[in-house]
């Protein structure tokens, strides 16, 4: 009988709290195949989250950024072996904003279980918390570095989040989310709401969500912390 893939989502940022619902937990806990975006932080989450084979028996193969297309198949083999084999992305929920989605994929073609489960995600965190649309919305990824080109796609997002009644959820490198923010002020129409969500889960966790006009000034300190956008102009 062929595997399972079980893709399992990883704290945010603090192992020390329990991230997955106990009936969750014990579902992968005798896994000992994992496909990981990075061994390090897999092996401290792995071990926080009480997986039952010692540490440094388990077998991991990379899928990162960095992995050819051609090399993906082949982290599947444990599969059709019978073994099970849980996905970990380095914070959060595989394949979603991480590395995964095409080995999920592939996953289904040649088709194996795939079993997704409950746990933490940044993206679905910071559009509760934001007070925008949770009814439509999308999550763009990574906008451009380049200022005006980053402002042109910021008025471009707020056009469309106006015309659709359209939540619009961004992220930025961590050291360049005090510029990204001030740009949102910048250049969005002071009746927008932008909400930035960073630190989730965290002791350190901030959310700030008001109109561009009521933002406040000075702004909370965004540098090198994890956060999300939430822009909504309906």
């Amino acid at each position: 009988m062929a595997g399972t893939l079980f893709l399992i989502p990883t704290p945010l940022g603090d192992e020390s709290v329990a991230w997955l619902p106990e009936a969750e937990r014990a579902q992968v806990l005798h896994i000992t195949h994992f496909v990981v975006e990075a061994e390090k932080t897999a092996r401290r989450h792995l071990k926080a989250l009480g997986v039952t084979t010692p540490i440094r028996e388990l077998t991991m193969s990379t899928l990162n950024e960095h992995t050819p297309p051609a090399d993906v198949a082949a982290l599947l083999a444990p599969l059709a072996e019978g073994h099970d084999v849980g996905l970990v992305s380095e914070a959060g929920c595989p394949a979603v904003a991480d590395p995964g989605a095409q080995l999920v994929a592939l996953a289904h073609e040649r088709g194996y279980r795939v079993q997704p489960l409950i746990g933490p995600s940044s993206i679905l965190l910071a559009l509760m918390a934001s007070g925008a649309n949770g009814q439509t919305f999308a999550f763009k990824g990574y906008l451009p570095v380049d200022a005006a080109e980053r402002a042109k796609v910021l008025k471009a997002l707020e056009a469309r989040s106006r015309q659709e009644n359209e939540t619009q959820l961004f992220i930025e490198t961590p050291y360049r989310n005090n510029a990204l923010l001030a740009q949102c002020r910048e250049v969005l129409s002071p009746s927008t709401r932008l909400a930035v969500a960073c630190d989730l889960n965290l002791p350190s966790q901030t959310i700030v969500s008001r109109r561009i006009a009521n933002w406040p000034n000075p702004a909370p300190d965004f540098h090198k912390r994890p956060a999300i956008f939430v822009l909504y102009a309906g």
